[in-house]
């Protein structure tokens, strides 16, 4: 999966928040003033990003196989419908007809406003995870004696410039972990749903 830079990878710090050299190399982190981390494997290899994933493939599935069985039922409707019809006068057929169009078209709007909620969910999940992860990544700029944290994939030449991505993927799961709050999913809407729906040819209040 792959996720737009996100700003805030461009971390700076005042030159008195830089730690002293003995400091930071007691930490076991070399020495660098220009660091690039690759934000890709931050969110696909640490606890938080794997559950922030995990969470919008759940939801997925869920919304899959709720339109699977209302695609189903809307199918067998639709044959005992065409069944009705050499019973109905054309009037009442047409009122019916009309009746389950306008059902369905109600479902799909709902059903399509529940897919773009999931996929915003999707693209917010790397904003969360980097705006979670900020602290820790401040931390390592601090202890490596760096000015700048870059995107890897923003540098087109490197030299004499050290990657963190590994140090900060251990320092993520073992301040953060698996994180907490999630990504504020959509709610799949039932009330759409055609066995719960009123039978058209009942009269309404």
């Amino acid at each position: 999966m792959r996720y737009a830079a996100v700003g805030i990878l461009a971390i700076s710090l005042l030159a008195s928040l830089a730690p002293d050299i003995a400091k930071a190399q007691s930490v076991g982190v070399v020495q660098s003033e220009i660091l690039v981390v690759d934000p890709d494997r931050l969110f696909s290899e640490t606890r938080f990003g794997q559950r922030l994933n995990s969470e919008y493939l759940a939801q997925r599935e869920v919304i899959i196989a709720r339109n699977r069985k209302i695609e189903a039922e809307l199918e067998a409707e639709e044959q005992a419908l065409t069944a009705m019809r050499a019973e109905k006068t054309p009037e009442e057929f047409k009122l019916l007809a009309d009746a389950f169009d306008t059902r369905v078209q109600t479902i799909r709007r709902d059903s399509d406003r529940t897919v773009r909620d999931l996929e915003l969910s999707r693209e917010r999940a790397p904003v969360i995870f980097m705006r979670t992860v900020e602290p820790v990544l401040g931390k390592l700029m601090q202890d490596a004696g760096g000015v700048v944290v870059l995107d890897v994939r923003s540098v087109l030449l490197r030299t004499n410039v050290i990657d963190i991505t590994d140090v900060a993927i251990f320092r993520i799961d073992e301040q953060i972990g698996e994180g907490l709050g999630d990504l504020q999913t959509p709610q799949i809407p039932q009330a759409v749903d055609p066995s719960e729906a009123p039978d058209p040819a009942e009269p309404q209040d």
